[in-house]
């Protein structure tokens, strides 16, 4: 039996997402993912053949995370909690994980997904799929055939809290306790109107 790993993957990712978060994706590298985890670079590459192994093991793990919310929240009844709940969580989670928010905010292009594994971009596309099936899921169960209707939900569970998280991870101010609470809010705003 062998030892247990000293530098686990998780602690590898933790690096590199706080790296991402720090000074944006050019700067998670094998070697820098390494000396911020306090690791041997042979443990990276044990773990990653190279960089795009790297990134789409980042990207991956962080979208199951967050999806995982967001699917749960999406199926919430009635519909219109259901959307405010996940517009909610966008940001909190967010405001929780600020290394995977910027990881998130960064997005699959910026972390070199056209050079990843066809495994790693079908994981993508799944994921991204079943995120797309459970808003229009919540947009018919709104009574929504209509496109304006989908608008405001894309527009309160994607759009608005997107841009609240870009704001603060842009600035380097960490997300208030309180944004959760307002992108709540404008999401039943949105679907007042």
């Amino acid at each position: 039996m062998g030892r247990p790993a000293k530098h686990s993957t998780d602690r590898l990712l933790d690096a590199a997402a706080t790296l991402l978060a720090e000074s944006g994706p050019a700067a998670v590298t094998m070697s820098a993912v390494a000396r911020a985890a306090g690791a041997p670079s042979g443990s990276v590459y044990h773990r990653f053949p190279d960089r795009s192994a790297l990134l789409s093991a980042l990207w991956l793990r962080t979208l199951t995370r967050f999806q995982e919310g967001v699917l749960t929240t999406l199926a919430i009844d009635p519909p219109e909690l259901a959307v405010r709940r996940t517009a909610r969580h966008a940001v909190d989670w967010a405001r929780r994980h600020p290394g995977d928010a910027a990881v998130v905010a960064a997005g699959a292009e910026e972390l070199g997904a056209r050079e990843w594994d066809d495994a790693a971009r079908e994981s993508t596309r799944r994921g991204n799929a079943a995120v797309q099936e459970a808003i229009a899921d919540v947009t018919r169960r709104l009574g929504g055939g209509d496109d304006r209707v989908a608008d405001r939900v894309i527009l309160a569970v994607v759009d608005v809290p997107a841009a609240m998280i870009r704001r603060y991870l842009r600035s380097g101010r960490p997300i208030p306790s309180d944004a959760a609470d307002l992108a709540e809010r404008a999401a039943a705003a949105l679907l007042m109107s």
